[in-house]
């Protein structure tokens, strides 16, 4: 019956290829992960947000592997490990294996540490059931604050709701990490995926919580003006080949970027709207 309940939670997927099964192997098992913090009573101090959360929650066309998840209140004492017997427990009343373990920071590389805080702690939850399968899970315990959460449903493997951010803050965590994320040599198209999404639905960018979130993390305070100069500069001079090869493979239908080009992503900039 409980592979049943996994079978049944793939099966939502349309899957064609080898890539399509795995994209829907993860997304299946984030819904398991979040269904054993939900056990847990995580989302009573603490909030799902980035690009699964909009993909899980927000029908978002693109496929996303890792879970972002912060504190709602600043925190010296979390343990993040209270939480792993309930994933477990989850995820083998559904037929799979899991093993969690906290990633030490000082062996990150370079792409990996530096968008993080000292306060993010992040933990790998690999499911030994399927033996390639990785999530890498990241808790903002001192976050930046100013931001509004809802409640959101999920319906399998059972049904139970989720903390989230709401979607106006979404949209500034996105944009932080599209302007400020340093990734060397390797873009983050799948921020650029994310930033059309939210101009073409006219979700409102949430600026003190991005103005916080800038802050925080950089020590910059910066105006509105400074932040649209900076994100143009951003869209203007990254090469829009390197933008798409990093989407590829996480989306269904390549022709959905057919249409993408630098002066195209600046017309979305002027096209965004401001929530105070």
């Amino acid at each position: 019956m409980n592979n049943d309940i996994f079978s049944l939670m793939l099966s939502q997927h349309a899957i064609h290829d080898e890539l399509g099964k795995r994209n829907a192997l993860y997304e299946t098992m984030q819904q398991v992960a979040l269904a054993g913090l939900y056990r847990g009573g995580f989302f009573k101090q603490a909030a799902f947000y980035g690009g699964t959360c909009l993909r899980l929650f927000h029908n978002l066309g693109r496929y996303s592997e890792d879970m972002d998840f912060t504190m709602i209140r600043k925190t010296q004492d979390f343990h993040f490990e209270d939480y792993f017997p309930y994933i477990v427990a989850e995820a083998e009343a559904l037929g799979r294996m899991v093993e969690i373990k906290k990633k030490d920071k000082v062996n990150f590389g370079r792409v990996e540490s530096a968008f993080l805080k000292d306060t993010t702690d992040v933990y790998n939850l690999k499911f030994t059931t399927e033996k390639t399968l990785k999530i890498k899970i990241e808790i903002d315990t001192n976050p930046p604050l100013g931001f509004d959460t809802e409640e959101l449903l999920v319906t399998l493997p059972f049904s139970f709701r989720v903390r989230c951010l709401t979607l106006p803050n979404l949209f500034a965590g996105k944009m932080h990490a599209l302007v400020f994320r340093q990734w060397k040599t390797r873009v983050k198209g799948r921020d650029w995926y994310d930033f059309e999404w939210y101009v073409r639905r006219n979700v409102p960018l949430n600026w003190n919580h991005l103005h916080q979130r800038i802050y925080e993390f950089t020590g910059q305070d910066i105006s509105r003006d400074e932040f649209q100069e900076a994100l143009r500069q951003r869209l203007a001079t990254t090469n829009i080949d390197d933008v798409k090869r990093d989407v590829l493979p996480f989306i269904a239908n390549p022709r959905e970027l057919d249409f993408w080009s630098n002066e195209y992503f600046l017309e979305l900039a002027s096209r965004i709207q401001w929530k105070d």
